[in-house]
């Protein structure tokens, strides 16, 4: 059957619609490009003792980030236990949750896959790839350890699947999306780097397509972004040495930006006044502004300008209006014109650095959140203006969850609600 553009977007917009209630952030950047409704309304101020909900511990340990749909939270996490049989070698159980909204607590708990914990990066967890909402399912990914939907309301296991293993560097990162009848993820790992498209409603395959790019390092932990162009969807899939648009039905590359020996990829593109936003990863990150209406190798023909200081190798990038923002690793915050790159402002926003997680944009306002759970605040506009600075003193890389009235925060070791 024909791929309709028209079908593909209603379908697209159905997902994402909450079981209940005002509360809907039902994946990695809500709706994916980090912005909260308008109709949300957020405290700017808050610390460990002032304006928070309620804080509830969580078993195990994840990057992922929380999503929110109607009244209930759902997350992932990976707990490790030493093996008897084997005390060089621990297990990882890998487990999806729900919590209620009201109060943290626990509505269900799934273990989906038991296997041995491998080596990651030291800032990195085994579960750190963002869990779905759609339709009454959750789809829980972990990387090289598998893919799984579940049913929302109790936690059981519709189908899983392991069969598209691959060897990782560092851990995985890349959450899942859904582009019409498929979920689509990148498993950009040591060799053969690939992206791949499951059936949602059995995990079969649906389409794998190398990315075919000759470059030393192959590895990278981006998340793709669907985006639609002249009225056609595309998948926007940054790896290794290029940024990469695909077909959602057929997985066949409508185009392709390259960027050199790029690697280890992991900010999400952002698509705002008709451009992608890029970053090519380690070793010096660049960002990049692509019109993404070519076809073939554009790049020659399709950048509409870069900006090569201060960009972020793990945080994200978030576009309010005509300004483009992102906060590099140190704690440098960067302002420029989203048209051309000109630069309005570069200011540190935190003397401690360590920036992982992605910012959002909700009442108005910008929240960019260190690993120290330092969240600046800032208004949006040409120059700098620093509204707040908030501390929760507790340690973690997750990306914060937009709620109607405040946000939800993964740490080390805690959910935790942010509101009044």
């Amino acid at each position: 059957m024909k791929f309709l553009p028209a079908l593909f977007c209603l379908l697209f917009t159905l997902s994402i619609l909450p079981l209940s209630g005002a509360e809907n952030w039902p994946a990695f950047r809500g709706t994916s490009q980090g912005h909260a409704p308008e109709s949300y309304s957020v405290p700017l101020q808050w610390s460990s003792q002032e304006n928070i909900r309620w804080k509830v511990p969580v078993p195990g340990k994840a990057w992922s980030s929380p999503v929110v749909v109607g009244d209930v939270c759902f997350l992932t996490t990976a707990i490790e236990s030493e093996d008897a049989t084997a005390p060089d070698r621990a297990k990882l159980f890998l487990k999806a949750m729900a919590v209620k909204l009201e109060d943290g607590s626990l509505i269900w708990e799934t273990e989906i896959f038991e296997t041995a914990a491998g080596r990651i990066h030291k800032k990195n967890s085994h579960a750190s790839p963002t869990p779905l909402y759609e339709e009454g399912k959750i789809f829980a990914h972990f990387g090289h350890n598998g893919t799984a939907c579940l049913a929302a309301d109790s936690g059981k296991i519709i189908w899983k699947t392991s069969e598209h293993s691959y060897s990782p560097v560092h851990g995985s990162g890349s959450s899942p999306v859904i582009a019409g009848n498929n979920l689509v993820f990148s498993a950009d790992g040591k060799d053969d780097p690939v992206l791949i498209a499951l059936n949602k409603m059995d995990g079969t395959l649906s389409w794998k397509t190398a990315r075919n790019l000759d470059i030393r390092r192959k590895f990278s932990f981006c998340t793709p972004l669907i985006i639609t162009v002249k009225g056609n969807p595309q998948i926007i899939s940054p790896c290794s040495g290029a940024v990469v648009s695909y077909d959602p039905e057929t997985g066949k590359e409508i185009w392709r930006c390259r960027y050199g020996e790029g690697y280890s990829v992991t900010p999400r593109p952002v698509f705002a006044n008709g451009l992608i936003y890029a970053s090519s990863g380690f070793d010096r990150a660049i960002a990049y502004a692509i019109r993404p209406d070519g076809k073939g190798d554009v790049t020659d023909t399709h950048i509409a300008w870069t900006y090569s200081k201060t960009v972020p190798r793990e945080s994200s990038f978030i576009v309010v209006g005509d300004e483009f923002y992102m906060n590099d690793d140190k704690g440098i915050l960067t302002c420029l014109d989203a048209h051309n790159g000109e630069l309005h402002y570069a200011e540190r926003i935190s003397p401690e650095g360590g920036y992982s997680g992605s910012p959002v944009y909700a009442s108005g306002h910008l929240f960019f959140t260190n690993g120290e759970g330092v969240t600046t605040v800032i208004k949006p506009g040409k120059t700098f203006q620093k509204v707040a600075e908030n501390r929760l003193d507790e340690y973690g890389l997750s990306t914060f969850a937009v709620l109607s009235d405040g946000f939800l925060h993964r740490t080390e070791n805690h959910l935790i609600r942010i509101g009044e």
